[in-house]
């Protein structure tokens, strides 16, 4: 059995087994996924109640479109808001990314990921923080005579460019989801939490003139960093995917399909973040 490198679904259920086969004949189910011993095993209650069906893959694409709806229309929102208002552009991105981390830790930590009261607000909350910190990015380019159109709108076409891509990678096979690539993945996740940690405490401190250690001063250093995490926020969709595929064999219930929707979304989340703020770096040139 695998582990995520996202927290979110490493609490869900997972089944044992090898290679699945995610958008590949998973929407029908059938009779492998109803008949399955994990799902006798992990959920007796619903089998004897019947009031719950395997989950699907498309559950989980209705679910991710729903919650990623949500963000988009709140993004929107809040960016025209700070537009108008360039005061509340900092405040709203606080909000938003204290409170969607609050609801991640509590999905987590509390096993509430299939609660969709839950995976949409934290859908709304990530959408006041990325329409007010994508209006900041923008603004900094336009200062420097770049455009925060092209910017945002390069930074989604690449952030949806690079989660086909590793879908494609994943169905293909050209890339398997082993436990050695699985640890790679979550040692380096570690190793960049440790790093942005690090430098935020070094820049409060004002050591490097207040930017630490140059992680996101915009200089060789800060490219180099922001690639990879690029990488990892890539590489950590195909474990995504291969947890997906684990809980459909697995008989998972349908309302499971909402944490996959949250894990999904957090992280496209961080990629779209990095991919934005290292475009800003190349346009604010």
């Amino acid at each position: 059995m695998r582990e995520s490198s996202n927290p979110v679904f490493r609490s869900l259920p997972k089944s044992q087994g090898g290679y699945a086969q995610f958008g590949t004949g998973a929407a029908g189910y059938g009779t492998q996924a109803v008949h399955a011993d994990p799902y006798v095993t992990q959920y007796p209650e619903q089998r004897q109640a019947g009031v719950a069906r395997p989950m699907t893959i498309d559950d989980v694409v209705t679910k991710t479109g729903v919650t990623l709806a949500v963000l988009a229309a709140v993004a929107v929102v809040t960016y025209f808001l700070a537009a108008v208002n360039p005061a509340v552009a900092l405040p709203l991105a606080m909000v938003g990314a204290i409170g969607g981390l609050v609801l991640v830790l509590v999905a987590t930590f509390g096993r509430k990921q299939d609660n969709p009261a839950i995976v949409l607000s934290y859908a709304g909350l990530e959408g006041l923080f990325l329409g007010a910190i994508s209006w900041v990015f923008g603004r900094s380019v336009e200062i420097a005579g770049g455009s925060a159109g092209a910017l945002i709108t390069q930074a989604v076409l690449a952030t949806f460019g690079v989660f086909f891509g590793m879908l494609v990678v994943y169905k293909t096979g050209a890339i398997r989801v082993t436990p050695k690539f699985t640890r790679m993945i979550v040692a380096g996740l570690f190793g960049v939490l440790v790093l942005m940690l690090g430098n935020l405490v070094l820049a409060m401190f004002g050591v490097g003139g207040g930017e630490g250690m140059g992680l996101r001063a915009g200089g060789p250093i800060a490219i180099i960093f922001s690639l990879v995490c690029i990488g990892l926020a890539a590489f950590s969709f195909l474990i995504d995917f291969d947890s997906a595929d684990q809980m459909i064999r697995a008989g998972a219930p349908e309302k499971a399909a909402w944490g996959v929707a949250l894990g999904l979304t957090v992280t496209l989340v961080w990629l779209y973040i990095e991919i934005l703020r290292l475009l800003s770096y190349f346009q604010s040139d």
